[in-house]
């Protein structure tokens, strides 16, 4: 199996045996564009505060390169591969048109018809709009978001676009996530899968919102959901689900969406025909990666930001988490998600500005200290906060320095933040009914055993720790093994292919009763912050006397 994680700064393909789910083979893509954050490539078009767009054609050369390198590196001839998954970060959504040309390609100096990556942060105003409005309606979707869709997500993005870009918005024939636009690409075939419809795209007990929730925030926006449908109806890749505007059909995690089409496979160097998986999330299939796809098994994928996804088999309205869905990791499962917008980011945020020793350095002068030693407490909303806030307008905050404050305690401060962040998200799932059997560390952060420590301190609790540095691409190819019909389930592909160490990290006492006192104080930060007042008036100011 062939599995293809599409990243923030990078795509990785990793070759798989299907009956172990021994990892042979693995290469990497670096994107030529990267984040485009500042201006448009080659038109020298500027970007305003909070954006982050991403390039479709990196994409396609993950595909071209990544993908034929991991074969090579595996050792193993094209033909013996049998299927091939792909996840995405989310939401990561693009323009389209109903052909699946991305309208950048055709107007490339327009920002609005670039795809808007996941850390797009600059609808915040329109899903403060939808929030309200939801609200005074009393829309019954609403509470399975927490009571607040992110700014992040497909509605607010493309109410953006609408009324920055109404000629960007009117030539959009489709508003599809990355995540099913690849596939569409590798099969030919355009589906939406059940996970980004649902949490991305507040697809609810068969139906978006209506045209009459849409229409009250915008006239214009009242048949935005019929960009979302495929048009496409039929058993092989899913069920028909409700009567949804457009007829909406959402393809099952683990389905087959199609067969690698000819152009597809002189891209990947694969053979045509190949069984393609239903699209999906770099967090969801991470679950399956980790063999934690039962109930109450919390996996916090852990790199740039953090997201936290756990399958249940109850339904709970939980404030402030990203959202429940049906189906949505595991067929059969209830779905949560939930997440911290800026966790890796925020540490090399920091090295880059201020610390040349690095992040070996920081952590090695940092790990030294006791527990409270640099008198500090930190906020983690250097990039909003996603949970348990839903605020990507509140920013970072940092108490107790002094003149006597060294890099070395702020490095560890933040990374302690973090983990604050953590345990506000698993105590808000387990005060609302939802309870956390067992936490689950994936993700590049992983690499740093301090850091782990200090969360299963804060936590109080053991961390498992998933058995793979490639924890998506391997999920994907676990999902493509059920798609080529190696395995029956993603439970049963899981249990063979997946991998973790329980209880990897196990919590300090005398550390952690230390740090529920630093914890207290932060609960005090994040309440008096979190109501956004000052932060969001210094944005406000920073956003003025932006050039």
């Amino acid at each position: 199996m062939v599995g293809v994680d599409f990243g923030t700064l990078s795509g990785r393909a990793v070759v798989v045996r299907v009956h172990d789910g021994a990892e042979l083979g693995s290469a990497v893509h670096e994107y030529t564009h990267r984040v485009i954050e500042t201006e448009l490539p080659g038109s020298g078009v500027r970007l305003g505060p909070d954006w982050a767009l991403q390039s479709p054609q990196d994409w396609i050369d993950v595909l071209r390169t990544a993908v034929p390198e991991a074969v090579a590196a595996a050792g193993v001839a094209p033909e013996q591969v049998i299927g091939i998954g792909t996840d995405f970060t989310a939401c990561t959504v693009l323009p389209a048109t109903a052909d699946g040309t991305p309208l950048c390609f055709e107007t490339p100096g327009e920002p609005h018809a670039w795809p808007k990556l996941w850390k797009h942060h600059a609808a915040q105003p329109h899903a403060d709009r939808i929030n309200d409005l939801a609200a005074r309606r009393g829309e019954s979707w609403l509470p399975r978001y927490g009571g607040k869709i992110s700014s992040e997500w497909e509605f607010a993005k493309g109410l953006q676009v609408l009324e920055e870009a109404p000629d960007v918005y009117a030539r959009a024939e489709r508003w599809i996530e990355a995540a099913d636009w690849i596939i569409w690409q590798l099969t030919g075939v355009e589906s939406r899968n059940i996970c980004t419809a649902g949490y991305k795209g507040v697809f609810q007990d068969g139906h978006y919102p209506s045209e009459e929730f849409l229409a009250e925030l915008d006239p214009g926006f009242a048949g935005f959901a019929a960009k979302l449908a495929t048009g496409q109806v039929g058993d092989r890749i899913g069920d028909r689900i409700g009567d949804g505007v457009g007829g909406v059909t959402l393809a099952p995690l683990g389905g087959l969406a199609g067969r690698l089409t000819a152009r597809a496979a002189g891209w990947t160097g694969l053979p045509e025909g190949v069984a393609v998986a239903v699209g999906n999330v770099d967090a969801h299939v991470t679950a399956a990666a980790a063999d934690a796809v039962r109930p109450g098994q919390m996996v916090a994928i852990m790199g740039t930001s953090t997201c936290h996804i756990m399958p249940s088999d109850r339904l709970a309205e939980v404030p402030g988490m990203c959202g429940v869905v049906q189906d949505g990791i595991v067929p059969g499962l209830w779905g949560y998600e939930a997440g911290q917008s800026a966790v890796g980011d925020i540490f090399a945020w920091f090295v880059d500005s201020f610390g040349a020793d690095g992040h070996e350095q920081l952590t090695s002068l940092a790990e030294k200290q006791a527990v409270g030693q640099h008198g500090l407490v930190a906020l983690d909303w250097f990039g909003g906060n996603r949970s348990v806030l839903v605020d990507h307008n509140l920013s970072g905050v940092i108490v107790g320095q002094t003149l006597a404050t060294r890099p070395e305690d702020v490095y560890r401060a933040l990374i302690e933040a973090t983990a604050y962040g953590a345990r506000m998200i698993v105590e808000t799932f387990e005060k609302s009914g939802v309870p956390v059997e067992e936490f689950v560390v994936a993700g590049g952060l992983l690499k740093n055993p301090f850091l782990m420590q200090v969360y299963a301190d804060v936590l109080r609790r053991p961390l498992s720790a998933i058995g793979s540095d490639q924890g998506p691409a391997l999920g994907s190819a676990i999902h493509a093994a059920v798609a080529a019909g190696a395995y029956p389930s993603i439970e049963e592909a899981a249990a063979a292919m997946g991998k973790r160490t329980e209880a990897a990290y196990v919590p300090d006492q005398a550390r952690a009763d230390a740090y529920d006192r630093l914890y207290a104080e932060y609960r005090k930060l994040h309440d008096f912050f979190g109501d956004g007042h000052m932060l969001h008036t210094l944005r406000a100011i920073r956003n003025e006397a932006h050039p």
